[in-house]
């Protein structure tokens, strides 16, 4: 009889050791029970299967060695693989952004070559009107009249007594008015609601969203913060100047293009903003696409405005390159737009022609750009919120971002990535969040057709208390939980918002999350839930005491996304009785993580049983933050306390307790934060409980203060790109130059004037790097100039969590200590040209360095200041 050999090994003395295809079987099932098994695993499985008693356990010890490794190839193989399709993908993406933006330099030449050309026609200050003599542009009418035009090429030169210059050349899409092209209000004449005037409309729609997804209708400049990369979630850019907000998108997700196109269109499966979308209307066309009238409803992030709402046309469709396209924008005048009458409690938006275009990649997969553009009408808002409905930065983390972020997700589910916790399917983990989310919103928006009403006040209003008898947004989920409605009852919600000033978001949600006994209270948490006791609220008894064991179910690196069951152990003494109170909290922590432009963070958590079910009864409370202050400034953030640390030779610790950050012209980073908290109540303790709802809202939102004003800094300063107020910011600058004429007998720089200010905007501007360095035990990052932060790849907030050490090669690393002592020796020397590594691991290199004693007014030592000349990346 001939066995047949499936594989051979090497055991440990070098000899090949053959396995047949029933050893194989046997040890294969093993390994996928226990990879790494025992000696006594080894030994008894040889007992157990005479199929292996020929076979060492040395040699069974060396299979599973060899058997790991090899699954640990296939792997690194898969990844290597997945990595390169995305780094394939992404310089695709990055070389058609090149041919993009130098079509769009080549457009602003010829636009600013042609105006140069026109400055010597324009009028004079004083009205008159002069032409050189050599100018070719022909005046027709009588000049001297006032009333007449200069025309040459289609552009019209007003004369004095003219309203101004304008442009009738189609060629440019802005008005010669000094201003950039492009940043036109979208006219769209007005359009029959026939199927040809709908056809109409939605082919202009295609055209303007194409042209703002892979043209130049829009200013985009990049979202600080998001760098491309195999990992990264894709190349996203913001607008500048251009009418409303607008945000851009380009990634690489690995569906195929039907299921993006499924995925979508479907907005509130995964657009957390977004409450409701319904199609009015649809009809086909003749190339096969869909028209389609929608009526959607975006939530408010704060109870301090109302929520938007939108009546748009949705156009999708195949291009001819194969290409599909979901195109959309708001219908206006007689376009439709009048179909859907305004809706109390909501502001109607605009929407301007937006959407998403598929572009499916060889081997699988497709490459999205997604754009959204919208007029939120801000000036319908508080005026400290205006800002929040101006920032593209937002519309882009929430909307643009959320999209390739939802698909990957999906890919992730559906390839296997995502490896379920206890039991629980990362589809239903991601089901469960999103019903946290949506449950919160609907409580901080408390719509009226939901059956929400607001109670009478107790005379104050900083927090307002809705009830719902009747919760729609809950049918389904709470039916079965009968003791809720035993004796009529409802949901009474209790919900503020608040202005917080210079504590990022996503620190205080990571303070609150971990920090709950800071603000919460365990018999509130214990009343929200739906148990009772028949008197509406939970006994309370002497010694409550609670511990908080997080328990993770899911987390998302990429928008820092943490979704957990949080088990509250507590024990409370009645009738001298101790009694176990444990409540288990499903608890959505997003943002910690968070620090690109314009993130929100938020903490919500709803009381749960401890067995997960798919349709439990959730009732969410929390909070969110939502920064208010997102202007870009130069393309970085100066957001960490500078921290000089000791000096050199007096060992004496100088700190720069001023903030220096880039936010609104304050100097201050502001955020909304909106808390609600919902509680189960029985019909005759409503008034009881909206009353403790009340003043417990009231207690949170004083503790949440007073943790704000721990986490903040003692005292802020403006922007140093701005107009820096920061003194010690000031000093230092002021000292680094002062130093340096000192030493070098010349001038770094030469400010207009010699005002402190000027000073720092020069050094803080300077084209070379300049960086200082303390010493405490070993060099250590304090503080560099823009240039600075640019060659070394990172911000004033990691700078000084920079290793002075990994800057540096081996032979660099003994000369740069070499280079200290020469500096405190003699105040200053000049070094070679060399070689840097920056935060990320990329070369630097320079062609000279400069390295002198920084002094302060009393001539001791504060720190070294470096001079990096001409320094370039390396890619």
């Amino acid at each position: 009889m001939t066995e047949t050999w499936k594989e051979q090994t090497m055991d440990a003395s070098g000899k090949y050791v053959r396995y047949t295809n029933e050893q194989v079987e046997a040890l294969e099932r093993v390994y996928h029970e226990c990879p790494k098994p025992s000696s006594v695993r080894r030994h008894q499985l040889i007992k157990e299967s005479p199929i292996l008693a020929n076979i060492e356990p040395k040699q069974i010890k060396v299979w599973f060695q060899n058997r790991r490794c090899r699954e640990k190839q296939r792997k690194e193989a898969t990844r290597l693989v997945s990595v390169n399709a995305k780094l394939t993908a992404l310089n695709k993406l990055l070389m058609e952004e090149n041919e993009r933006l130098a079509k769009h330099t080549s457009q602003l030449t010829l636009e600013n070559h042609a105006l140069r050309q026109q400055i010597p026609n324009l009028p004079f200050p004083d009205g008159r009107h002069r032409l050189p003599s050599h100018s070719p542009l022909k005046i027709e009418g009588a000049v001297n009249g006032g009333d007449e035009s200069s025309t040459q090429g289609g552009i019209c030169v007003k004369l004095p007594g003219q309203a101004g210059v304008a442009s009738t050349d189609t060629s440019c899409d802005s008005a010669v008015t000094g201003g950039l092209p492009h940043r036109v209000t979208p006219q769209h004449s007005p359009r029959d609601t026939s199927p040809a005037g709908l056809l109409a409309t939605a082919e202009e729609t295609l055209t303007e969203f194409l042209a703002k997804a892979t043209g130049t209708a829009v200013d985009w400049i990049q979202l600080p913060g998001m760098k491309p990369g195999p990992d990264a979630i894709g190349i996203i850019a913001i607008s500048h100047g251009c009418v409303g907000i607008a945000a851009r998108a380009c990634g690489l997700v690995a569906l195929d293009a039907s299921k993006v196109t499924e995925v979508l269109k479907d907005r509130p499966a995964w657009l957390q903003d977004c409450r409701r979308m319904e199609v009015l209307g649809a009809l086909s066309t003749a190339n096969g696409g869909t028209i389609e009238l929608l009526y959607t409803q975006m939530y408010a992030p704060t109870t301090l405005a109302p929520a938007r709402d939108y009546c748009t046309l949705r156009y999708t469709t195949i291009l001819e390159d194969g290409n599909l396209v979901i195109c959309e924008r708001s219908l206006t005048g007689g376009q439709g737009g009048h179909t859907m009458p305004p809706v109390q409690s909501f502001v109607r938006g605009e929407m301007y022609s937006s959407g998403y275009l598929i572009r499916p990649c060889e081997g699988g997969g497709c490459i999205i750009h997604v754009v959204d553009h919208y007029d939120k009408e801000p000036w319908r808002v508080p005026e400290v919120l205006r800002p929040l409905y101006e920032s593209p930065a937002v519309l882009a983390q929430k909307s643009t971002i959320g999209a390739l972020r939802h698909l990957r997700r999906l890919a992730a589910e559906e390839s296997g990535e995502g490896v379920p916790r206890n039991g629980h399917h990362p589809a239903v983990l991601r089901i469960l969040g999103q019903r946290l989310t949506k449950g919160f919103n609907d409580a901080v928006n408390g719509f009226g057709d939901d059956g929400w009403e607001t109670t009478v006040t107790d005379g104050l209003d900083d927090v307002s208390v809705m009830v719902n008898a009747t919760p729609k947004s809950m049918e389904g989920q709470i039916a079965s939980d009968k003791l809720l409605y035993s004796l009529g009852g409802g949901i009474l919600c209790a919900k503020a918002s608040m202005l917080l000033q210079n504590v990022p978001p996503s620190l205080l949600i990571r303070f609150l999350r971990e920090h709950r006994s800071e603000w919460a209270d365990y018999d509130m948490d214990d009343m929200a839930s739906f148990r009772s006791n028949g008197n509406g609220y939970v006994p309370r008894g002497g010694g409550v005491s609670h511990v908080q064991l997080p328990l993770p179910l899911a987390q998302s690196g990429e928008c820092g996304e943490i979704l957990e069951v949080v088990k509250l152990e507590g024990h409370s003494s009645v009738q001298h009785m101790v009694l176990s109170r444990d409540i288990f909290l499903l608890q959505l922590c997003s943002g910690i993580d968070e620090s690109a432009l314009g993130a929100c963070s938020q903490l919500i958590f709803a009381p749960v049983d401890v067995a997960l079910a798919d349709g439990i009864p959730l009732l969410p409370s929390g909070f969110c933050v939502s920064p208010i202050d997102t202007n870009v400034v130069d393309g970085f953030g100066l957001d960490r306390t500078l921290d000089l640390a000791s000096t050199l030779e007096g060992g004496n610790d100088l700190r720069l307790n001023g903030d220096v950050k880039s936010n609104s012209s304050s100097g201050q980073m502001r955020s909304v934060l909106t808390i609600a908290f919902q509680f189960a109540y029985e019909v005759h303790t409503r008034e009881t409980v909206a009353a403790m709802a009340r003043q417990y809202v009231r207690t949170v939102v004083a503790s949440v203060q007073r943790v704000a004003m721990a986490l903040a800094p003692s005292r802020g300063a403006a922007p140093p790109r701005q107009a820096p107020s920061n003194p010690d910011a000031l000093s230092l600058a002021c000292h680094v130059l002062s130093s340096y004429r000192f030493h070098l007998g010349i001038d770094l720089v030469r400010p207009e004037n010699g005002s402190d200010e000027a000073l720092f905007k020069a050094f803080w501007h300077h084209t070379d790097a300049i960086v200082c360095c303390a010493w405490k035990g070993m060099p250590e990052f304090v503080f560099a100039n823009r240039s600075g932060l640019e060659m070394f790849e990172t911000a004033t907030s990691s700078l000084q969590n920079l290793n002075w050490e990994k800057t540096l090669n081996e032979n660099d690393r003994k000369l740069s200590y070499a280079t200290f002592t020469q500096v405190l020796q003699q105040g200053y020397c000049s070094l070679p040209a060399g070689v840097r590594m920056s935060s990320t691991g990329r070369t630097v290199t320079y062609e000279q360095a400069l390295a002198w004693k920084v002094l302060d007014d009393t001539k001791a030592v504060e720190c070294i200041a470096f001079l990096f000349i001409n320094w370039s990346l390396v890619t």
